[in-house]
């Protein structure tokens, strides 16, 4: 069987020399324009009294927030070592101990929005204005920006997802290998027409490119949703934010069945405790962390939005 192989001329460094200019920054630098663009745009449409210097000024709060809390959450919650516990300060240290350059790699997608909306609830207390109008706006923007957040993630060849036979599954040179001997690893291969070597060497699997599967739906689809269908129904502020926590909650919760769980935390809940091969679809009821903070997301969706609508009803049966 044919499969896909991670693109050889494809690095993470934009120019090698200049290790620090990598394409995974560019990619957050491009979202974070589209997301700004697009809000403009909702301003301009809206008539909202707000000038250019206050936008940027809401946009720096807002990226500011999100850079700590995604980076918060994935060395403090996803990092099990206790490593970022004991030095705090390496949280923000773009250095290993040899002092070369690697960045902040390691960014939490809840984490960022728990941060992002502290830091636009910050601006919007200092300038006196309505929190949920913006966070309305930027909850229609933010999809399209995010998509080229996890193509970042593809050109980092990071992210990727579970063994799969599927003809579209793709051979990723830093994805974990498997003893020959192991007799999934063998069921698999045979399924997937792979010839092993010898029992004592280890094997590459072909992964679920879940990278591209989440920049599509969880970007491009998601944005079409929220951009065409949700905002301009819009009848509350608040509204199209609950919506994006319900539809990319839920989008990402079942995107997680493709995806490899983090190693060092497996599944959090786990259903069918005979089946937690963390490299294989199994089950639908064996849990990943992202699951649970999907699911918590969602309801805080629903909670939010009842509340916010009912409160909408209240105010204009009182009129």
């Amino acid at each position: 069987m044919a499969y896909l192989y991670y693109p050889s001329w494809l690095k993470p460094y934009i120019i090698p020399q200049l290790p620090f200019l990598r394409w995974y920054g560019l990619m957050y630098a491009v979202a974070f324009g589209i997301a700004y663009y697009l809000t403009r745009y909702q301003v301009r449409t809206l008539r909202l009294e707000e000038d250019a210097d206050d936008l940027i000024d809401f946009f720096f709060w807002s990226i500011i927030g999100l850079l700590v809390g995604a980076r918060l959450f994935s060395t403090l919650i996803y990092d099990t070592s206790g490593l970022y516990w004991k030095k705090p300060w390496l949280i923000f240290w773009p250095f290993d101990e040899d002092w070369n350059y690697t960045g902040l790699q390691g960014m939490s997608f809840h984490g960022g929005v728990v941060g992002g909306l502290t830091g636009m609830l910050f601006y919007c207390f200092k300038k006196k204005k309505n929190f949920l109008e913006y966070a309305d706006m930027l909850a229609a923007a933010i999809p399209l920006g995010y998509t080229f957040g996890r193509l970042g993630n593809f050109i980092n060849a990071e992210l990727y997802g579970r063994v799969t036979t599927m003809p579209w599954g793709m051979f990723f040179d830093t994805a974990t290998r498997f003893p020959a001997k192991e007799g999934w690893v063998q069921r698999v291969a045979e399924k997937a027409g792979i010839i092993l070597p010898p029992n004592n060497m280890l094997v590459n699997l072909p992964r679920h490119p879940s990278q591209l599967y989440e920049a599509f739906f969880e970007g491009i689809v998601l944005w079409l949703f929220m951009w065409f269908v949700i905002r301009p129904r819009k009848s509350y502020n608040g509204m199209v934010m609950s919506w994006f926590f319900i539809g990319y909650g839920t989008i990402r919760f079942f995107l997680e069945y493709f995806r490899q769980p983090d190693e060092n935390l497996g599944f959090i809940i786990k259903l069918v405790p005979d089946k937690t091969n963390i490299y294989l679809f199994e089950t639908f009821f064996n849990f990943t962390m992202g699951q649970v903070l999907n699911f918590l997301m969602i309801i805080a969706g629903v909670v939010i939005m009842f509340a916010l609508r009912n409160r909408h009803r209240n105010k204009l049966l009182s009129q």
